[in-house]
């Protein structure tokens, strides 16, 4: 009976005693979500707890101290649910990691914007 040998590598044809490994940040990031992939679940609802404490006052804040367009409001609703349906909906570690960071920049800058 004949049999089919696969070999464990990915490349076959890649000579990888030459190759350099370049690190950027965006590697450094994937590699930290694929390894938190387990914790999906704990990433949604962290995400989900920070954006609902500390996100989600911001535009009332900056409207009523800062007189900031109401335009905020829509920014922050929308990163808000961007988040919620890409949870809910079963999006992957990276994208739910990315969203999340994403409205932490987002609101960081928006902070700084009209505070300073």
């Amino acid at each position: 009976m004949a049999t089919i040998k696969i070999s464990s590598t990915k490349n076959w044809n890649v000579d990888t005693a030459n190759q350099v490994q370049h690190s950027s940040i965006w590697n450094k990031f994937t590699n930290m979500a694929d390894s938190q992939a387990d914790n999906k679940t704990l990433w949604f609802v962290v995400s989900l707890i920070a954006q609902g404490v500390l996100f989600l006052p911001v535009p009332a804040i900056l409207i009523y101290y800062y007189n900031a367009p109401v335009l905020i409001v829509v920014a922050t609703l929308a990163l808000f649910f961007a988040n919620v349906i890409a949870g809910m909906g079963g999006a992957g570690i990276r994208t739910l990691l990315t969203l999340f960071f994403a409205s932490v920049i987002a609101h960081l800058l928006i902070l700084i914007v009209f505070i300073l």
